[in-house]
């Protein structure tokens, strides 16, 4: 599924896997992003919407990772957020692409996949970078410009 909005083409999850409890040990399913039954919740990407970012993805240069696809620290969560990370780290490796992740659980879950000196750039000022590129000055860059 993409959506264009403001000229912009956002790519959303074609596909979940969804738990019936927020647990390590909860039953799964991977169902249609439009089709999560009441009471089970999205906790990560299916493999469909895997599939489809690496499409989506392989001929940028400059990709900006902020936030895992789901919850990585659960066996059951981690595909799609370690599909993800080694669609950048595969990017940046093969193709130079320059490949950015930010912020805190992105850089946890890049460390963890062992794809981390794959990257061009690790940071986890992940609400900093996002402001950095909406063009805000940083109250620690204004700091340095003062001096």
């Amino acid at each position: 599924l993409s959506q264009n909005l403001l000229g912009k083409e956002i790519l959303l999850p074609s596909d979940i896997v969804i738990a019936d409890k927020f647990a390590a040990d909860a039953e799964t399913k991977v169902v249609s992003s439009d089709a999560i039954p009441d009471g089970w919740m999205g906790l990560d990407n299916g493999p469909a919407s895997t599939a489809e970012q690496k499409e989506f993805l392989s001929d940028c240069q400059t990709v900006i990772m902020n936030g895992p696809m789901g919850v990585f620290e659960m066996k059951a969560f981690e595909k799609g957020t370690f599909g993800l990370v080694d669609i950048l780290a595969d990017l940046s490796k093969e193709k130079g692409a320059i490949t950015i992740i930010g912020g805190g659980d992105s850089v946890a879950a890049t460390e963890l996949s062992g794809r981390a000196g794959d990257m061009s750039h690790i940071s986890t000022g992940g609400g900093a970078s996002l402001e950095l590129l909406e063009g805000k000055v940083l109250p620690g860059v204004a700091a340095l410009n003062d001096k």
